[in-house]
């Protein structure tokens, strides 16, 4: 799960990116306010890389996918963009635990069968 939802974070940290030069054309946000929250979240993003094996760094994720959406009152386009990093988000974790659950069960099997030789 963990590679599935870092790989996530890390496209977020990108489209943060280019959303924030987008929201800098806006003229009634100044560039002061736009790159320090554009820098917060890129920052959460990319520590939450190495969060998510501790407690609440998938909730902390969830939190950010909500950011992304709500982001669309200043750059419409990331209503679209945070809906679908949320739907990746929700799909890297749903199948990263299976992953991880099929890797699990491959070990042990593997384990079994070694020990029984």
């Amino acid at each position: 799960m963990r590679m599935l939802c870092s790989s996530t974070l890390i496209g977020e940290f990108f489209v943060i990116g280019f959303a924030g030069l987008v929201a800098m054309k806006d003229p009634d946000l100044s560039g002061a306010v736009v790159w320090t929250v554009c820098g917060v979240a890129m920052l959460l993003s990319v520590l939450l890389c190495g969060m998510l094996s501790r407690p609440g760094g998938v909730q902390l994720g969830w939190a950010l996918q909500i950011v992304l959406i709500v982001s669309g009152f200043w750059v419409p386009l990331m209503f679209f963009l945070g809906a679908c990093f949320a739907a990746l988000w929700w799909a890297s974790i749903h199948f990263g635990l299976k992953i991880d659950a099929a890797k699990a069960r491959w070990a042990e099997q593997a384990e079994q069968g070694s020990s029984a030789a």
